[in-house]
């Protein structure tokens, strides 16, 4: 058996990563953190003409009807251009959430919006999945929603919302109270806190949504992990090979070569966990929930080493605002605890497995 990439997933790919490049230039991406903007529309406009936002949406309303392993590979390849996107809430998860569980007039009326890149959403699902802190966690009752939400990813400036309350249901929501920035050590991913009193919500109808979104965010935030970690590799070999010391270029010292191999060695295995997490959640939905936990806490560790071992093999200047460096490292970092750090995560693992109660 053969596991791997098809032709058109690799064209997918490719096409993507060429597109990125012109898009989101380290210079894009900088202006977008050092401005604290919401949103970088035209990044979202290109990636619009690519029919990225309808990846996941069926072709009745617009989208390509494509799968999480597409949306997985479109994921790794934002993620090595830190590109400021509302990827996440937009093209997966509220798309998934309104298939699984909206009537015929919202899917009618959102999809089509959401596969041309006209709207955008965001998605409020962290407490039920990681845990309320205290204070926060949204209550339904009536139709209307009241209570805070935190961690909400790709809300600010959203035309949709979706959230989960307390008991796990999801609604269906175009405004919230208030939507206010929350301060977050990844200035290239906007996260919000949302307030809700007593405002209109539609609920979702379906008991397996929020399950089957945290599988899917899990995959997707692993790939993303997946993505900036490769850039990050790729960095520091690149530098190994230019920069010089005592007279030759430092990789060719013994020590610099065994760090650059063991993030690669770490990392390659890692590409085919989070390849097969994808192909679960659309083929082999009993082993989804499991292999997506397995990818995202191991990826939140392979990350981290990548991260640390990349910026230790630039030296000094690995930390400067100049080199960027940055950027990928907080990427990798706030991928590590949104919807549920490693530990969190294995916990759940080890539930669905029967381990732990």
């Amino acid at each position: 058996m053969r596991f791997a990439l098809s032709e058109d997933q690799t064209m997918l790919q490719d096409s993507l990563n060429r597109a990125l490049a012109d898009l989101s230039p380290l210079e894009r991406v900088r202006r977008f953190a050092d401005r604290d903007e919401c949103s970088a529309p035209d990044i979202w406009a290109g990636l619009a003409e690519l029919g990225l936002p309808g990846l996941m949406i069926a072709e009745e309303h617009g989208g390509l009807g494509l799968g999480l392993v597409e949306a997985m590979l479109a994921a790794e390849a934002l993620g090595r251009v830190v590109a400021p996107t509302p990827f996440l809430g937009s093209a997966v998860l509220a798309p998934l959430a309104l298939a699984l569980g909206g009537s015929a007039e919202q899917q009618a009326h959102w999809l089509p919006k959401l596969a041309s890149g006209e709207a955008t959403a965001g998605v409020a699902i962290s407490e039920p999945i990681a845990g309320a802190r205290e204070g926060a966690g949204v209550i339904a009752s009536d139709g209307r929603l009241t209570g805070k939400a935190l961690f909400a990813l790709d809300a600010s400036g959203a035309d949709l919302l979706i959230v989960a309350d307390r008991t796990g249901g999801l609604h269906l929501a175009q405004s919230a109270g208030s939507a206010e920035p929350m301060p977050s050590l990844d200035a290239t991913r906007r996260i919000a806190e949302l307030t809700f009193k007593d405002t209109p919500a539609e609920p979702l109808a379906s008991n397996q949504a929020l399950g089957r979104l945290r599988d899917a965010a899990w995959v997707m935030l692993a790939a993303d992990t997946l993505g900036a970690a490769q850039t990050m590799l790729d960095r520091a070999v690149a530098y190994a090979k230019e920069r010089k010391q005592f007279g030759r270029t430092i990789g060719s010292f013994q020590a610099v070569k065994h760090l650059c191999a063991e993030m690669a060695a770490e990392l390659e295995p890692a590409r085919a966990l989070v390849w097969y997490a994808a192909y679960a959640f659309d083929h082999a939905p009993d082993e989804a929930p499991l292999m997506a936990a397995h990818a995202k806490a191991h990826l939140s560790e392979i990350g981290r080493f990548v991260a640390r071992t990349s910026t230790e093999v630039h030296g000094g200047i690995g930390m400067t605002d100049l080199l960027g460096l940055h950027y990928w490292f907080k990427r990798i970092g706030q991928n590590r605890q949104l919807l549920g750090g490693p530990e969190r995560v294995r916990e759940i693992a080890a539930r669905l497995q029967g381990l732990a109660a």
